[in-house]
């Protein structure tokens, strides 16, 4: 058994508390201590953790870079999983090296690239991988001129930030008037064409939108680890279509996904998303940070986060390659345990306060597999094409 490893995870999912499971159930039953720290009191990655802290609000991407810093020389932290500033901070790699810390994200160059959506499809495009057709849209204009070419090819106009995570500000375009019907149920993804176009119009500065078709499924996450070296150790696709998720190796996916992570140096734990526009798979979104759902591969007896943890501390894990495919299975929520004591946001001027986990009555659902397999697929009405795999 080597040395204790301390991992710190900064404001990420809820449904990382299982990534921080697989870490302590590592199969080289190495001792692991994590770190997490977010904005809000009541996340359940800080009652999971061993230590956690609140983070200070309002510091800019430099000035966060800064806590980064301190927090790993303090803390000790051996592995840093950056979400929030991200490109911020693998553009300080150098200065987190030298405090004795690794940082398990891509370099800055791949971050770029894909932190804009526009610029992602065109790069991608260069080596030959196929993307939807796209059109970016800042004004009124040019909004309904995308949809009305959309909708004269017989598509369904659908619209997402040219910058942003997952499925946030995805929206389909629909020109159905609004009525009692939208309010029966539960919310959806759809929106009135007048709407979208009036919200446009009178909006203090230009939206940044990309428009495409509505892409159908099924949609397939392809979770990459790629060394520092270039070379993919492992690409495994979960699929999902309605409720009813499985898994697979088919080249379709995986082949462009490999050619994708090892083209761009997608090191460590990427997301590679695709949908069907028509008969052919095409690119949805490119994610440069362990997806949510990543933990799900353990139903393939995979541990992909602390073979990613090995490749940062210089261990390769060699090819991770799955022993078998999962059934189908679906995703329930189940409770997780939050800290006693719901903290006040923490002001920057105030010193730390730091808190061991500690277990609460109160709980927070959070996504989990249940291998149980589903008789048959059940749609989920109106689900966003590019929701976070």
């Amino acid at each position: 058994m080597g040395s204790r490893v301390r991992v710190w995870l900064n404001r990420t999912y809820a449904e990382n508390v299982f990534f921080m499971d697989q870490l302590r159930r590592n199969p080289h039953d190495r001792a692991v201590e994590i770190h997490a720290t977010h904005a809000d009191a009541d996340s359940p990655v800080l009652a999971a953790a061993d230590t956690s802290a609140m983070e200070p609000e309002g510091l800019s991407p430099a000035g966060y870079v800064e806590y980064a810093l301190d927090q790993c020389a303090r803390r000790g932290i051996d592995v840093f999983v950056p979400r929030l500033h991200q490109d911020a901070v693998v553009a300080h790699r150098a200065d987190f090296t030298a405090a004795g810390t690794a940082l398990l994200a891509p370099p800055a160059e791949a971050v770029a690239v894909f932190q804009d959506k526009a610029t992602a499809y065109e790069a991608v495009q260069a080596i030959g991988i196929p993307v939807p057709p796209w059109r970016r849209v800042r004004t009124e204009d040019e909004l309904l001129t995308a949809v009305e070419e959309l909708e004269a090819g017989g598509y369904k106009a659908c619209f997402k930030p040219a910058a942003g995570a997952g499925g946030v500000g995805f929206r389909i375009i629909t020109r159905t008037p609004f009525s009692l019907a939208h309010l029966n149920g539960f919310p959806g993804p759809y929106v009135q064409l007048d709407l979208v176009i009036q919200a446009v119009r009178d909006a203090d500065e230009p939206v940044d939108w990309l428009v495409m078709p509505h892409l159908g499924q099924p949609e397939v996450s392809v979770d990459c680890l790629t060394g520092p070296d270039n070379r993919i150790r492992m690409a495994v696709g979960r699929t999902k279509n309605g409720r009813r998720r499985g898994f697979t190796l088919h080249e379709q996916w995986i082949e462009p996904a490999t050619r994708l992570a090892e083209g761009f140096g997608l090191h460590y734990l990427s997301n590679i998303q695709f949908r069907m526009f028509g008969d052919k798979p095409v690119l949805m979104d490119v994610n440069t940070r362990p997806a949510g759902g990543l933990h799900q591969l353990s139903l393939c007896g995979l541990n992909a986060p602390w073979a990613a943890v090995q490749l940062a501390l210089g261990e390769d894990p060699g090819e991770v390659v799955p022993p078998f495919l999962g059934t189908d299975y679906t995703v329930v929520s189940g409770p997780r345990p939050l800290r006693a004591v719901s903290l006040p946001q923490q002001r920057t001027e105030e010193p730390e306060t730091v808190l061991p986990a500690v277990p609460a009555p109160a709980a927070e659902p959070v996504s989990a597999p249940t291998a149980k397999p589903v008789s048959a697929p059940s749609a989920e009405a109106g689900a966003p094409a590019t929701a976070p795999a």
